[in-house]
């Protein structure tokens, strides 16, 4: 896997990459989206739907896809591969190393995939050698578990400093940005804790993107 060059390029500021509560009707969903989308510099989005007939699950996504893309963000799906193309999604997102290694054949190279669920720093690197768009790391898993902030942070940490592939850190709550930001993720994820009072989210999402400020570039 390639690691970072010796000379070392001024870090870009990192970007938001929003995770959508599990959608089960797009245009009800569609006004929250488009407040989060305005209120901050938002890269990508995570589109997690909840289970139907294939019919709905692409009419779905493709609905919340148009909006995206209109704003130049990239819509991934969660999992559901076999329906990025008929979505007209930007990627997926694949949770565990085993299904990644099976499954990017179905997305690259015109598509992103994105690596999520890796329980190991091995797991990581072979995911990125493998070809994965970015990493993920601290996202809750099926039961709703992370590992300790501690631990998430020192992962960050570890692979800003050595690796070029870019890393997604998930914050569970706006507390999480900054120490985030402060570890070298490129990407900042927000979760179900934005979309809980649709009368909140922009100023939730204006509050992370503040957070997000690095030390050097703040007001």
């Amino acid at each position: 896997m390639t690691s970072k060059p010796s000379k070392v390029e001024p870090r870009p500021a990192p970007r938001l990459y929003l995770v959508t509560p599990k959608v089960a009707d797009a245009t009800a969903f569609a006004a929250d989206l488009e407040v989060a989308l305005s209120a901050g510099d938002v890269a990508a989005m995570l589109l997690r739907l909840e289970p139907a007939d294939e019919r709905s699950l692409i009419n779905r996504a493709k609905a919340l896809a148009d909006l995206a893309q209109a704003r130049d963000v990239a819509l991934l799906l969660d999992g559901n591969l076999d329906l990025v193309a008929r979505a007209g999604a930007d990627g997926a997102h694949i949770t565990g190393l085993a299904k990644f290694a099976e499954t990017i054949g179905e997305l690259k190279p015109a598509r992103i995939a994105g690596a999520g669920g890796m329980i190991s720093r091995h797991d990581a690197m072979t995911a990125a050698e493998l070809g994965a768009d970015y990493i993920m790391f601290g996202e809750p898993d099926v039961h709703g578990e992370r590992p300790s902030f501690a631990a998430i942070e020192e992962r960050v940490s570890w692979w800003s400093e050595v690796f070029e592939a870019p890393c997604v850190a998930y914050a569970a709550s706006a507390d999480e940005v900054a120490p985030l930001v402060k570890a070298g993720a490129d990407f900042i994820a927000l979760g179900d804790w934005v979309w809980r009072d649709s009368g909140a989210i922009a100023a939730t999402i204006a509050e992370a993107a503040r957070l997000m400020k690095l030390p050097e570039t703040a007001a």
